[in-house]
């Protein structure tokens, strides 16, 4: 078998890891409800902190996880776009802004409508459309020329990548302390958090939270370690198979969403190829359909009425847009970024968190003064 057999042969290997561990994710997503959008919207409506709580040990998990895959030199974080050098806070906190608000119109980011999409909601089959085209518009389009003329445009590049061990480290030696010592308490502190209302200990919590920061975790050493390649044989260069970015890739929900519409227009095209986000998007949408088929929690759904196509459309344009812009969406930088300690994927978590916030303040508003 030649070298580029080889590839071949452990690309699709990586394909199928990566298929079937979103297909886990569906299915997660689909049995616990699992909505970042939806665990702030509880907090803010009913002081409820269950939903909350799950995404919260899921980012523990994705963070302790990530730290010791990277600290024994399985994978090294730096290997991500979510930590590259450049920092760009007005993109981070614009696309933040107009994702957390698009969620909430839209009634859930992209994970959360891929899952309601996989169990019959064809609201969410158009928010999906409608993503992924303004979110290649944003990559590739007329959109992209304002994304990176004028938002990416205002920012700084350091000096080393943008994760906060490398920022604060002098050498190798020390990163990887400073990223044990700076990823392992924010983990265990979170963890402590969730984990000291006992109230949370049910099945489903536990699962939401574990299974699905460790399922981040476990596409990150697929990619990051299984799929990485020292020397490709026709570039001979560090390579990644099989992702979009050709850097390390873990799960996200946005511009995944835009290549997997793109493959499915163009698979005819030699130039196509299925990547690790591709057969994510795929996974998560067929999890979450087996699952709701084989409980009987499949049901048709449409619109309402004009008003709510509306908020949906808006919804998915401001995800689709506001996703690529801050670099990732509620799984992309609230799991996969932050899990790296990334400087950006902080600041576009918070700006996501406050972006849904005052969409469910202005959904509030909107039905009062509806019923007034």
């Amino acid at each position: 078998m030649t070298a580029l057999q080889q590839l071949d042969s452990l690309s699709a290997y990586l394909l199928w890891a990566a298929f079937a561990l979103a297909f886990a994710f569906g299915a997660i997503v689909q049995r616990t409800n699992f909505c970042t959008m939806g665990g702030v919207a509880d907090i803010v409506n009913f002081g409820d902190w269950t939903r909350m709580r799950q995404w919260l040990l899921a980012i523990a998990m994705a963070i302790a996880g990530t730290t010791l895959l990277d600290a024994s030199g399985l994978i090294d974080v730096r290997w991500s776009f979510y930590t590259s050098s450049r920092f760009t806070p007005l993109a981070y906190i614009t696309g933040g802004l107009m994702f957390g608000f698009g969620t909430v119109l839209a009634g859930g980011c992209g994970s959360k409508s891929l899952a309601r999409a996989g169990a019959g909601s064809l609201k969410s089959v158009v928010v999906l459309l409608v993503l992924g085209v303004v979110a290649y518009m944003a990559l590739r389009g007329g959109l992209a020329l304002f994304r990176v003329g004028v938002l990416e445009a205002i920012g700084l590049t350091f000096g080393t990548r943008q994760d906060l061990p490398s920022l604060l480290a002098g050498s190798e030696d020390a990163r990887r302390a400073w990223q044990v010592g700076i990823g392992l308490p924010v983990a265990g502190i979170l963890a402590w958090f969730v984990l000291r209302d006992r109230s949370f200990w049910s099945f489903d919590n536990l699962l939401a939270g574990l299974g699905i920061g460790g399922i981040i975790v476990a596409v990150w050493y697929v990619s990051g370690h299984l799929g990485y390649v020292e020397e490709h044989p026709q570039t001979l260069e560090q390579a990644f198979l099989r992702t979009n970015s050709r850097q390390m890739e873990s799960l996200s929900f946005v511009a995944p969403v835009a290549w997997t519409l793109d493959y499915l227009m163009f698979a005819s095209d030699a130039s196509k190829e299925l990547t690790i986000g591709i057969v994510a998007v795929l996974g998560m949408f067929l999890g979450s359909t087996a699952y709701a088929l084989a409980t009987g929690r499949f049901r048709w759904e449409g619109f309402r009425d004009t008003e709510d196509t509306a908020h949906h459309l808006v919804g998915a344009t401001l995800m689709g847009f506001g996703g690529v812009t801050a670099v990732g969406c509620t799984i992309g930088q609230g799991l996969s970024g932050v899990s790296t300690l990334s400087a950006g994927s902080f600041l576009a978590l918070a700006s996501i968190v406050v972006g849904v916030i005052s969409g469910v303040r202005y959904q509030a508003w909107r039905i009062d003064r509806t019923v007034g």
